[in-house]
């Protein structure tokens, strides 16, 4: 009966040894193939992150574009009428025919000494 019960030991050992090496077997498995899956979608999922990024800052874009068209589109409406035109021609030094130009220089000089009290107003 001794020989009998070395003999069952020994079997008890092998048959639980086994399962364990499985289970490392098996979770080795898991890690490997969660591991190659984050592989296989980094960059997909990267890119695509990337992109929808770059997607908002366009969108963001096309919106202050649209906001300057339409000043731009409201400033040629004002900018077409005579007064308008001949308000820009005056202001850049032009005059109409007849008229005489007079430039007055000196002018904020005149303004600092005036706020200084220096001229009497009238």
């Amino acid at each position: 009966m001794a020989g009998r019960a070395r003999e069952k030991a020994p079997a008890k050992k092998r048959a639980t040894r086994p399962q364990i090496g499985r289970r490392r077997l098996r979770a080795l498995w898991a890690v490997a193939i969660v591991g190659i899956s984050v592989y296989l979608y980094y960059r997909p999922i990267s890119s695509y992150l990337e992109t929808r990024n770059d997607l908002a800052t366009s969108r963001a874009d096309v919106e202050s574009l649209r906001l300057v068209k339409a000043e731009l589109e409201l400033r040629l409406v004002n900018s077409t009428s005579v007064d308008s035109i001949e308000r820009e021609a005056r202001r850049i030094g032009y005059v109409r025919p007849g008229e005489r130009l007079f430039v007055v220089k000196g002018i904020p000089a005149w303004r600092t000494a005036r706020t200084a009290g220096r001229y009497d107003r009238p």
